[in-house]
């Protein structure tokens, strides 16, 4: 049994990931569009374009760093390649916000898009390099469902403080209106950032019989990146996993990057109103971690409980659209609260459950690859918050200067009845197109102990 302490140390990686996808999805966009004057055609086409990045960079990240990595016969696998690339990526972040103040956006818009698209797909590189290997130790570190459970459980704690720090955070370093703050929030975020890395540490460090399964994987030809990509595509379970992520990716990601727009725009307030409003939300992810383990022991189906999640986010989403004030934007993301937990808590050993059952049947362990494709599916979520952000600001006559009844509707559209779609038809989704059930979830645990891949 792995020690609780590893978990721990393992958990601080949801921390850091959630922390920044947290503080880029909910202000990059605003920063951009309304404090940099950016038009919002030029915001929205600049996250298309690193979303498609996005996408295709993982893949293959995910097949190259599945190969090798410096100093692997020392430190495995995926260490080197986590440290390095979360390092990195924390420093790039605060490019983003690092636009010159020199340059008119107004007269030539064209650098500052360039700027954009460089900055957001440099960090989205760096991101990628750390993250896919970080997803791709967790199947092969903890190999029993009490390991798996109990490390999801406690990744989920230390994830939902990882979410609450990313958004609860920046407001309380950057002003609306002040476009300098924006930076200095940046580099408290990658400080924070790297601070966390060393914890991380030890609960990404490889174990001897790592390495050498490792070694002894490295020595076998490897299949061409196309024909692995084929192969795992072919998982009906698999493509019902990541089709499911993006959806849920997608909700999330139009509700996070929505919320400072509702403050600044709806309820008329300051950047630090938005604190306690992710704060319910938090609030709710923590309660309901008990909720669903309980749950959980009575459905002994880690994908049904997605399913249920995925139900629950749609349910809580949808009110948020006609909420009146501050106080019930703070219960009403409470109770949405609760379905994310659920989701949360789910998803990584229902990932793992996947990946268990491509091992089997491909007789080695690509996991890189498979995460590379579940990052796929999900960074298209940042391409879907864009769009619908530019289709909607642009049918409600968005104007940041002058808000309309209109445009304030639009807001409270992409801020809780399009992410209760999103939530809905994943969820759907993957109910007609999962077939793992716990039956065939022992028989492959069963066929790895016997494989020792």
């Amino acid at each position: 049994m792995v020690k609780k302490g590893i978990m721990v140390s393992y958990g601080m990686g949801k921390f850091i990931a959630e922390f920044l996808t947290g503080a880029f999805g909910s202000i990059v966009f605003m920063f951009y569009e309304t404090e940099v004057g950016l038009a919002g055609a030029y915001a929205a086409l600049a996250t298309v374009i690193y979303s498609v990045w996005n996408a295709v960079n993982d893949p293959i990240i995910g097949y190259v760093t599945n190969k090798t990595a410096p100093l692997a016969k020392k430190f495995g696998r995926r260490f080197v390649w986590i440290m390095g690339g979360l390092v990195l990526c924390s420093l790039a972040f605060i490019l983003i916000f690092s636009v010159p103040t020199t340059w008119d956006t107004k007269k030539q818009p064209l650098p500052v898009f360039l700027w954009m698209v460089f900055t957001i797909c440099l960090y989205d590189g760096l991101y990628s390099l750390w993250e896919v290997n970080y997803q791709s130790l967790y199947p092969d570190k903890f190999r029993t469902d009490r390991e798996r459970t109990t490390t999801a459980a406690i990744g989920t704690g230390i994830g939902v403080l990882g979410i609450a720090g990313g958004f609860i955070i920046p407001p309380l370093f950057f002003s609306y209106g002040v476009r300098a703050s924006y930076q200095v929030c940046a580099i408290v975020i990658a400080a924070i950032s790297i601070v966390c890395t060393f914890a991380l540490s030890f609960g990404v460090s490889e174990t001897k019989q790592m390495i050498e399964r490792f070694s002894d994987q490295h020595t076998k030809s490897t299949p061409p990146f196309f024909s692995q990509m084929r192969r795992a595509l072919k998982n009906r379970n698999l493509l019902a996993f990541v089709i499911l992520l993006f959806f849920y990716q997608s909700g999330c990601m139009l509700m996070t990057a929505s919320i400072n727009y509702v403050v600044k725009y709806v309820l008329g307030g300051k950047s630090t109103q938005a604190t306690p409003i992710f704060a319910g939300m938090l609030v709710g992810t923590l309660l309901s971690i008990l909720l669903w383990t309980r749950i959980a022991k009575k459905v002994k189906n880690n994908q049904r409980m997605l399913i249920l999640s995925s139900f629950a986010l749609a349910l809580f989403a949808l009110p948020l659209t006609f909420l009146p004030n501050t106080l019930s934007f703070i219960v009403g993301m409470t109770l949405w609260g609760l379905g994310f937990g659920g989701f949360w808590t789910f998803m990584s050993p229902a990932m793992a459950d996947v990946i268990d059952s491509l091992v089997v049947d491909q007789k080695r362990r690509d996991d890189g690859v498979v995460l590379g494709i579940r990052a796929f599916f999900m960074r298209f979520s940042y391409a879907s918050q864009a769009i619908v952000f530019f289709v909607v600001h642009k049918l409600t006559g968005f104007d940041d200067q002058v808000i309309t009844q209109s445009a304030k509707w639009g807001i409270r559209l992409h801020m809780g009845l399009i992410p209760a779609l999103f939530f809905l038809a994943g969820g759907l989704l993957f109910l007609r197109m999962n077939r793992l059930d716990s039956t065939q979830v022992g028989k492959n645990r069963l066929a790895l102990s016997q494989l020792d891949i």
